[in-house]
């Protein structure tokens, strides 16, 4: 292995959707993501309407004992809804689809449910620590990621066309020249 090659190899980006080679897949995101997580508050904001009155119900029932979940309500609703969106088939949240985006790891793959998870915890966490700091990082990045997306090796990708993405992942599993 030559010099000239050692560098190339250390040059080339192992981060799969590169965003000058695929200027597309990052097209708008901030602004997508800031509506689809507004679009995922309402509509966690429902589902914890609809869990607060069964347990409102519930504690009736057990004679105000049921009432200690309503301590655990609203972290507990927004963990398994984002457990179960980010981390399905889909890796994306209701709001995320409708906005038309998608989030993957550095390497291409779909996150699983403890990543997603994770990516909830520390998007929270970071948001009660350092708010305007997390969107920010977003802004001196190629690739607009967050600071828990750093962390994490996830970017945020536009799924409009859902074959570019696919396409960008099979290009970087090709050797390079």
């Amino acid at each position: 292995m030559s010099v000239e090659s050692a560098r190339a190899d250390a040059d080339r980006d192992v981060f799969v959707f590169d965003p000058q080679r695929y200027p597309a897949l990052y097209a708008d995101v901030r602004r997508k993501r800031v509506i689809a997580y507004l679009l995922d508050l309402v509509f966690i904001s429902l589902i914890i309407v609809a869990a607060g009155t069964l347990v409102a119900v519930f504690g009736v029932i057990t004679l105000g004992l049921g009432w200690l979940l309503f301590g655990i309500l609203v972290p507990a609703t927004a963990l398994i809804y984002i457990g179960l969106t980010l981390g399905g088939p889909n890796a994306a949240t209701p709001g995320m689809r409708v906005m038309g985006l998608e989030l993957r790891l550095w390497y291409g793959a779909k996150p699983y449910l403890v990543l997603a998870l994770m990516h909830g915890v520390l998007f929270y966490a970071f948001n009660v620590l350092l708010t305007p700091l997390i969107v920010a990082v977003s802004l001196f990045g190629a690739r607009k990621r967050l600071l828990h997306d750093i962390l994490l090796g996830t970017v945020v990708l536009n799924a409009a066309d859902p074959g570019a993405i696919d396409r960008a992942i099979a290009e970087s599993a090709r050797p390079a020249p």
